[in-house]
């Protein structure tokens, strides 16, 4: 990308100084939003000449056993770009006496850029005729497999210009499963492709006869197809045809050109043009000739779509859109609107050719690749650089350098790098003085761009990341980068990488890179110096929504954050020598409000030196009240030395949640409104005290070895269990049988990953045990087999998911589940054979079934499944999804009547 960006660079002074020449003005625009369009099966044989042997060529290959020592017969059909490769193929794969010698055909076009997965899915979703939603080559290339076994096809590769050994022999190796006869044709410019991937000697595709290039000429040139009323053009016509080599494509867009004009001296200007000498292996004369006579409005609209890549779809509306945009569209004195103008353009340029309505949808365009290649070598195109405004090169992985004459791009306004593996910035990126949204600046080292060029870059706004500042040695280079002028920029990444540089200088360059008091969110990340300068932390700061400290791993202590009135998000991460959150973090009270006054969110971990966090003494500023008023959040994660006390007193706390602190001694806050408590890793010293919430609604318990004086504390202290309506229990070893009669408001209830969890409900539980229970899910307990011997002592159950807990071979039980279920999903019942009529007539609610990985079940039951079944979703058992195929599975006339079927990731729609 880079040369090609640096070639692109050093030519534009002289191809700027040919625009004139051309009828082109300069323009600016935007890469439109495109889809990609591949070629398909569909032709108009009418338009058709001279290809009838051919035909019989191909045919005779496709239909006789040439080639049949291979599995596949591969048959490669070769020539030039325009000679007519992918029409020849169409008019094969059409014919009546093809399509009845196969089983299956399948068109697929493949682009430059595809890769194995995209092919093998291609192919699989024409097979199959549905979308595909797996993304593993392993995946795909298992159910393409599957499809074609035993079945006689036919498959088109269209366009291909892959020609490495390798990718053919992977995607080769499901067609494999076909049964002796089928055959893959595989069209190319390239006879190195022909020769890796062709089973017979490759096809070579001649160009047209004179006479059967005119015959083509004359249905496009003339609206009846004939020259009888055109005699004097006859000869003029015929000599220009003789100068298209053959070519469909080049004698098409000449008719094109020419459509419609009986002038003979139109023709003769034509005929005689130095432009048919012109010597370009890639563009053919005809093409640039129909450039050359087009009016000057339209060389302007056709070379703005250079921008379009190749094999893309694009709309008439759309397109005429983006020419208003560039002011390429010129009202005259008739009163015709701007779209009517633009209408009239996009059908000159269908007219000449350099258009092609697409065949599957009827409203879209595209351009041949011959066509594309012109627009891409025209002027205009590069000339419109000087002009560019927005260059995105987001996710450009292996993009690590740029240009070094960049700065030539003075009218840049958007440059969004995010996701390139950049080591610097290009030198003098100070010059793109217009530029309003930088993505990031990556510091390279001394030598490289200086991070003084982010000086010239005045109107820079919205976001900003600024990385590798490790590489700043000299740190008044840093304060002319000129932070605290930049008003408009709202968020800002500052970066070290993590142990490199010289950490003395950290501060320094912090100290200089003091941003504008107007930002809102703020991250620093891999700092490496002891302490923070001044202002961070600053009250000046009083628009500061997001604070994030991370990495910070030489800091020992944090600068005085409560002051900053309007942080609401803060997260301190990573500060491995932090020993103490001591009284400096809460700051003094010289806005005569509460430390923290608007912090809703706040989040440490991975501390692992961190003890002690200090209270905060209201006594010093009596006036200013406690500190965290709103904290509605509090995440403490991966402390393991922490063991102080908690907060006292945070009044409008609603989630709290302790991960990896084995050695924490304190009660939970006082708040009236805990909604949300996750407690993870046996945090056995945690203690409840009296009183603290009277609103828990929902209780995470992650990794106790034991459970029960964790509950029982609850009940006795707090009185919690009366208002919990959703608890989760995750992997929690020890645990075998769960209180559930103490939480009587429960209404969603989660289990996972407790191996001997026994049971769930006292046996005497009678059927409205629990009333208020509407959502169970129970995932890899398989001790826990027992209980689905009777009835769930839930009567308003709605949803019930049950994974990897049932040794069953029937499911599910006759008094099981109650009637007013909607959702029932169920999965990996390793020997699950059959499903139990029984125990599914009376849910006449049930909307939902999802059944998965059961390799083991064979059928649905013989009676079908419930009516009132809008979805059904059947993954990973192979048994029963065989069954399951449309229109030809035995069990598809029991499925048949649901909406929305899924089977084996393939989405079924039911009403087609």
């Amino acid at each position: 990308m880079k040369w090609k960006l640096e070639d692109v660079l050093r030519r534009i002074e002289y191809l700027v100084k040919q625009k004139d020449a051309l009828g082109l003005r300069h323009g600016i625009g935007e890469n439109p939003s495109l889809q990609r369009l591949p070629s398909t099966s569909l032709v108009d044989e009418s338009g058709v000449y001279g290809r009838d042997g051919d035909k019989r060529a191909i045919m005779g290959m496709l239909l006789s056993d040439y080639g049949s020592h291979n599995a596949v017969g591969v048959i490669p059909i070769v020539g030039m770009g325009g000679v007519g490769k992918t029409t020849l193929a169409q008019i094969v794969y059409n014919d009546n006496v093809v399509r009845e010698r196969f089983d299956l055909m399948a068109w697929v076009c493949v682009s430059k850029e595809a890769d194995v997965s995209e092919v093998t899915k291609d192919i699989l979703e024409e097979v199959t005729g549905r979308k595909c939603f797996s993304t593993t080559l392993n995946q795909l290339q298992v159910m393409l497999k599957e499809k074609l076994n035993g079945k006689k096809f036919l498959l088109v590769l269209d366009d291909v210009w892959n020609d490495k050994y390798a990718h053919w022999d992977i995607l080769l190796r499901p067609l494999k499963s076909g049964t002796e006869g089928s055959k893959v044709v595989v069209t190319t410019r390239h006879e190195t492709v022909a020769s890796v991937m062709g089973t017979v000697v490759a096809y070579h595709l001649r160009e047209l006869s004179d006479d059967d290039c005119w015959c083509l000429f004359l249905k496009h040139v003339f609206e009846e197809g004939k020259s009888g009323r055109h005699i004097e053009l006859e000869l003029i016509g015929r000599e220009m045809v003789r100068k298209c080599r053959g070519l469909p494509l080049a004698a098409k867009t000449l008719a094109g050109l020419l459509r419609a004009k009986t002038d003979v001296a139109e023709w003769e200007r034509v005929l005689k043009s130095d432009m048919w000498d012109l010597s370009n292996e890639d563009i053919l004369p005809a093409l640039r000739l129909s450039y050359h006579y087009l009016p000057s409005h339209l060389k302007q609209c056709f070379a703005y779509c250079a921008l379009f890549p190749k094999d893309y779809v694009f709309e008439k509306e759309e397109l005429v859109l983006l020419w208003m945009a560039e002011d390429f569209l010129v009202l005259g004195k008739e009163c015709k609107t701007m779209e009517e103008v633009g209408g009239e353009y996009f059908h000159d340029l269908v007219a000449r050719s350099f258009f092609q309505r697409s065949s599957v949808y009827p409203s879209c365009f595209i351009m041949h690749d011959l066509v594309n290649d012109l627009a891409k070598r025209l002027p205009a195109t590069i000339c419109k650089l000087y002009n560019l405004q927005t260059l995105i090169l987001f996710e450009c992985k292996e993009l690590v350098v740029l240009p070094t004459n960049m700065g030539r791009l003075i009218n840049l306004l958007h440059l969004d790098i995010r996701g390139t593996n950049l080591k610097n910035m290009p030198p003098q990126i100070g010059q793109l003085r217009k530029l309003l949204r930088l993505s990031d600046f990556v510091v390279g080292i001394q030598g490289d761009c200086s991070i003084k060029e982010l000086g010239e870059l005045q109107h820079l706004q919205e976001q900003l990341r600024i990385c590798s500042l490790q590489n700043v040695t000299i740190p008044r280079d840093a304060l002319q980068a000129n932070l605290k002028g930049k008003k408009n920029i709202k968020k800002l990444k500052l970066e070290w990488d993590n142990g490199d540089g010289d950490f003395m200088s950290h501060m320094e360059v912090l100290e200089q890179l003091q941003p504008h008091r107007n930002i809102e969110s703020l991250s620093i990340d891999g700092y490496g110096g002891s302490r923070f300068p001044a202002w961070v932390g600053d009250f000046y700061y009083s628009n500061m929504v997001s604070l994030k400290l991370t990495g910070c791993w030489q800091c020992s202590s944090l600068p005085p954050l409560g002051q900053l009135v309007s942080l609401e998000d803060l997260w301190i991460t990573g500060f491995d020598q932090l020993v103490v959150v001591g009284p400096d973090v809460y700051g003094n009270c010289l806005t005569k409000k509460p430390p923290f006054a608007s912090l809703k969110s706040l989040t440490f971990e991975l501390m692992p030196k961190w003890q002690e966090w200090s209270a905060y003494n209201t006594g010093r500023y009596d006036e200013c009240g406690a500190a965290f008023p709103l904290l509605q959040e509090l995440y403490i994660r991966e402390c393991p030395a922490l063991t102080g006390a908690l907060p006292g007193h945070l009044p409008s706390l609603t989630t709290l949640k302790i991960e990896g602190c084995p050695q924490l001694v304190a009660s939970l806050p006082r708040s009236p409104d805990i909604l949300r408590l996750h407690l993870k890793d046996n945090n056995r010293l945690m203690r409840f005290v009296k009183p603290c919430s009277f609103g828990l609604y929902h209780l995470i318990i992650e990794g106790f070895n034991c459970i029960d004086s964790l509950l029982q504390d609850m009940e006795q202290m707090c009185g919690l269990t009366s208002s919990l309506q959703e608890i989760e229990i995750k992997n929690c070893c020890e645990v075998k049988i769960f209180p559930v009669e103490m939480f009587p408001e429960l209404k969603t209830l989660r289990f996972s990953s407790c191996p001997r969890l026994q049971r769930l409900f006292p046996p005497e539980a009678n059927n409205d045990y629990l009333k208020n229970l509407s959502s169970l899910e129970i995932m890899d307990c398989p001790g826990l087999g027992s209980f689905l011997n009777r009835r769930l002592p839930a009567p308003n159950l709605s949803r019930f998911m049950l994974l990897g807990c049932s040794n069953l071979a029937s499911f599910p039980g006759e008094k099981l589940l109650p009637s007013t279920l909607t959702s029932l999903k169920i999965g990996d019942f390793q020997n699950l054979t059959s499903l139990d009529f029984t125990g599914l007539r009376h849910l006449t609610g049930l909307r939902e079934l999802e059944i998965c990985n059961c390799p083991k079940l064979r059928s649905l039951p013989d009676e079908g499944l419930p009516f009132s079944l809008s979805s059904l979703s059947v993954f990973l058992c192979p048994l029963l999804e065989h069954r399951c195929q449309p229109y030809t599975g035995e069990d598809w006339p029991k499925i048949c009547h649901i909406p929305h079927i899924e089977i084996s990731f393939f989405q079924i729609s039911c009403q087609s």
